[in-house]
């Protein structure tokens, strides 16, 4: 039986480690259950990034005691196979792991396998290992970022050098290496921002398993928002009026899987001077979006519960049937 009250957020950045003067494990559980979320799904762009079983034992070490069900991570992916078979046992063995993640364009930290024969190296080990999770992909093709261009006086430059070319030719690529691959498993395209790319993974869909999720910035707020701060720079950036106008439309269509913050948090020295970081603390957006904005938007109650549950539990059910079991029915 599912708890039909349990909310999920699967895609938050804790920090913690070296960067735990940013945020923490048990800082962001718990303002994430202040927003009505109980479950969150970690990134692994942390200091160090999470690569191996040692670094998850590291990382769930980090959780407090009750509140080890509120927890799952990614591991991250390189281009290095054997990477990737010790990140596959960590799947296997960690009910915690929910799956994996790679940065196909570069973004925040060090984790990025830009390559597109690296790429499709992934994605056939992926297959071939028989692996039926989830793939979450950071999409931004660095051949389309023009960061020549951008310039810290005029922050809205951040979104001319990222257009949402980069993410829409980089969704293309992963679409074509999953299919090429025979690929079994669910290709998740994290925080899409245009129209465009959503009709992509529409498209996709009668081919392979493919999802894609909506932050909470990219639906409420436009790129006119870098004319009064540098403050909204994010990767990827906010797009123009019209877009996100086109965005919502997707999501009032039911062609967005799910909502998901992408918490983000750094400081505000970092944020407002060099090297002025990409991110945003959008966990603090979660509950007004979804009593408020996605209310505005004729989002029926019925479809809210999809966006934040049960397309999330649909997809990585295997796992979360094991989670939500440590969870009060």
């Amino acid at each position: 039986m599912i708890n039909k009250k349990i909310r999920i957020d699967p895609h938050v950045h804790c920090r913690d480690g070296e960067q735990a003067y940013k945020e923490t494990v048990a800082g962001t559980l718990r303002e994430a259950l202040n927003q009505g979320i109980e479950i969150v799904f970690d990134m692994p762009n942390t200091n160090p990034p999470i690569l191996n079983r040692e670094d998850v034992g590291q990382r769930l070490k980090l959780v407090p005691g009750n509140r080890k069900g509120n927890y799952c991570l990614y591991v991250g992916l390189t281009a290095n196979k054997q990477q990737i078979k010790e990140a596959l046992k960590c799947y296997e063995e960690f009910d915690e792991v929910i799956g994996f993640k790679l940065f196909a364009g570069k973004s925040v930290g060090s984790l990025a396998v830009i390559k597109e024969e690296e790429q499709r190296i992934i994605y056939k080990t992926l297959a071939d290992s028989g692996y039926m999770g989830v793939i979450a992909v950071h999409c931004e093709k660095e051949k389309y970022i023009n960061s020549s261009i951008w310039d810290p006086t005029n922050p809205i430059s951040h979104s001319l050098a990222r257009p949402k070319k980069a993410e829409i030719e980089s969704i293309k690529d992963q679409i074509k290496f999953a299919i090429a691959a025979n690929f079994k498993g669910t290709l998740h395209v994290l925080h899409i921002t245009c129209a465009e790319a959503v009709e992509l993974v529409e498209k996709a869909r009668k081919k392979i398993k493919v999802t894609c999720g909506v932050t909470p910035h990219h639906l409420m707020w436009n790129n006119e928002k870098l004319k009064e701060s540098i403050f909204y720079k994010m990767n990827p950036p906010l797009r123009s009026r019209g877009e996100v106008k086109k965005l919502r439309e997707k999501l009032q269509e039911g062609k967005i899987d799910w909502i998901e913050t992408d918490y983000a948090p750094h400081t505000m020295e970092e944020k407002m001077s060099p090297p002025y970081m990409s991110g945003v603390p959008s966990l603090y957006l979660y509950r007004y979006l979804v009593k408020i904005i996605l209310p505005i938007l004729n989002i029926s109650k019925g479809e809210i519960e999809k966006l934040i549950f049960y397309n999330i539990y649909k997809t990585f059910k295997n796992k979360l049937k094991k989670i939500l079991a440590r969870q009060p029915i």
